[in-house]
């Protein structure tokens, strides 16, 4: 066969290796950003299990700026049907507590609303891939299955990528501008990039059974995603405890269990995974479908580099840690988010290629905070133990004193209540850890901070997300109303892979300033005033948010992050330029 070596002597301009949650979107951004992408996947088609599922607020932001948004809430369960987390001995024995969670809650639910236009729900990997993939490819993103990645080798120019067809057989090659490694906790690319990885792998062990069962009748009634089961020998690996994981409702599960690492792994053929389904729901003669099982390890591992010359990683591939507080694939999607509109303006000219030493920057931090977020998440069921008296190796006869003790009615029972009730509470950092999801502040030459004072966190980082514009942060979410007089968010007028530059009705002199620096530059540049016909500050929610005055000005990133802001006009149209002309060059390495 003939081949024709494109003209630019690239095959692409990007090379996404792996179709997870990080590749699946770094596809999809950079080929709605009209770049040439082609992602290659050594399996045969995307994920056969539901492995990550819960998909944050800030995620869902990301899918509505890609426009796939109501494809991900007509096929995930909404959050009404997440919340009830449920601590029990079997989802028919004893119950320990109740979690409101993911911000369901009467304490919580407003604050969660208030801060994105997006709600939270349940999406299975199983789902959120093909959406990814299939708009990648609509979309122009070029993909090929069961095409494995060997090697690489780069130079000054681009990336070799040696691959195999594993259907044929044969190894061939491609060239790419840029590569992006997102092929898992495994990772290929990131071992032959040597990137420098902090903590340790395998720390514990962990089984998954799928499985399908009618379990509404113990579920309905306290409809949840989570069944956390304390059964003998439940901390003795895995996630901290037993876990029953609705997949949807109420008759698709995934259950999670525990096995010693130091250990030969147990064989779990379908006889002993259904028997672990039976005891952990509690019901001896339950019909049960096995669906699959599958062994997995407990790591608390994040790369200190993201990347090494031409080639970046992302998703799992960087940061590798249990599924507490369900953070990995969200990580993911926001990891592509970040890297892709950057990789394109410097692909397109339009920026320097320093901008692409912010990516580490970046979203190490981010990387590094949830691996050791979800890995504290996991050990802070020590203390719902230790008032119930049990650890490693305790029998149900332990279990069911200890829970007796909870109950009883007497002055020792009363201050185990109370005790628990705190143990219990210490889980919020799991299951409504808002701050952790959506606090990110960006540091790093991409952002320009300003003079402006410290921060100062009135509430709890990690449970509470305050808005800010300061630079660094994302935009904060207010409702604005357009020219139909329909309901817009501020999210909705930035992005889109451009910088927007956002100011008010009496900000002219940034408007006139973005049209010279966009012919300067020869980059695109959106300007929004708040107060105009098709977004009216109708509800004063952006003048309570904004911290700058109507005629001062921010300067938006692609990805929705402030890069640069000034509280008040400048004082002449020539200074305005100049500053916004100086901001923009800064940031985009110019």
């Amino acid at each position: 066969m003939t081949t024709t070596a494109p003209l630019d002597g690239y095959d692409t301009d990007v090379l996404v290796v792996g179709s997870g949650p990080a590749g699946g979107s770094a596809a999809l951004l950079l080929a709605t950003y009209g770049i040439r992408t082609l992602l290659v996947t050594k399996y045969g088609w995307l994920a056969n299990t539901p492995r990550a599922h819960i998909t944050n607020q800030r995620t869902m932001e990301v899918l509505r700026d890609l426009g796939v948004e109501s494809e991900a809430l007509a096929l995930g369960s909404p959050s009404h049907l997440m919340g009830d987390t449920v601590l029990c001995t079997a989802l028919t024995g004893e119950e320990i507590g109740r979690i409101r969670s993911w911000g369901t809650g009467p304490a919580t639910a407003t604050e969660y609303s208030a801060k994105s236009p997006c709600e939270m729900i349940d999406l299975p990997q199983t789902y959120l891939e093909p959406i990814l993939v299939d708009n990648a490819a609509a979309r122009g993103a070029k993909v090929r299955f069961d095409t494995e990645f060997l090697g690489l080798e780069q130079d000054e120019d681009g990336v070799t990528a040696l691959l195999r067809d594993r259907v044929r057989g044969d190894e061939f090659t491609i060239r790419a501008r840029y590569l992006i490694g997102a092929d898992g906790g495994r990772s290929a690319v990131a071992g032959q990039l040597g990137l420098p990885f902090a903590g340790r792998m395998a720390k514990a062990g962990s089984m998954n059974i799928v499985f399908k069962a009618d379990l509404a009748r113990y579920c309905a009634h306290r409809p949840s995603v989570l069944y956390w089961v304390l059964q003998p020998g439940a901390d003795t690996g895995g996630i901290g405890m037993g876990l029953v994981r609705m997949v949807r409702p109420w008759n698709e599960w995934l259950l999670v269990w525990g096995y010693d690492i130091e250990q030969p792994p147990p064989r779990v053929d379908e006889e002993a995974a259904r028997t672990i389904v039976r005891d952990l729901v509690g019901d001896p003669d339950l019909p049960v479908e096995i669906t699959s099982t599958s062994l997995w390890t407990v790591n608390h591992a994040y790369a200190e580099q993201y990347a090494s010359g031409r080639v970046f990683c992302a998703g799992d591939a960087v940061h590798r840690h249990p599924p507490s507080n369900g953070l990995g694939s969200n990580t993911s999607v926001q990891d592509a988010y970040n890297l892709a509109w950057k990789l394109a303006m410097v692909i397109r000219g339009e920026a320097g290629p320093a901008l692409l030493d912010s990516y580490t920057a970046e979203r190490a931090p981010v990387g590094r905070q949830i691996v050791e977020r979800a890995n504290l998440s996991r050990d802070q069921f020590g203390p719902i133990f230790d008032v119930l008296g049990v650890g490693g190796g305790s029998d149900a006869a332990a279990i069911a004193e200890g829970i007796a003790a909870i109950r009883a009615r007497t002055s020792e029972g009363a201050k185990k209540r109370r005790q628990l009730e705190e143990a219990i509470q210490l889980k919020n950092y799991e299951f409504n850890a808002h701050g952790v999801e959506m606090n990110q502040r960006y540091v790093s030459g991409a952002v320009l901070p300003d003079d402006s004072p410290a921060e100062v966190w009135e509430d709890d980082r990690e449970l509470v997300h305050r808005p800010t514009t300061r630079p660094g942060a994302k935009l904060p979410h207010a409702w604005l109303v357009d020219a139909d007089g329909a309901r817009v968010s501020t999210l909705d007028v930035v992005g889109r892979g451009v910088f927007t530059v956002l100011t008010g009705l009496s900000g002219g002199v940034w408007d006139t300033a973005a049209r010279a620096c966009g012919d300067a530059l020869g980059v695109p540049l959106r300007v929004v005033r708040v107060g105009d016909d098709d977004c009216r500050d109708a509800y004063g929610e952006w003048s309570r948010v904004s911290e700058i005055a109507e005629d001062g000005v921010l300067l938006v990133r692609p990805d929705g992050h402030v890069a640069w802001r000034r509280a008040t006009a400048a004082e002449t149209d020539e200074a305005a330029r100049e500053e916004l002309l100086g901001a923009l060059r800064r940031v985009l390495a110019r």
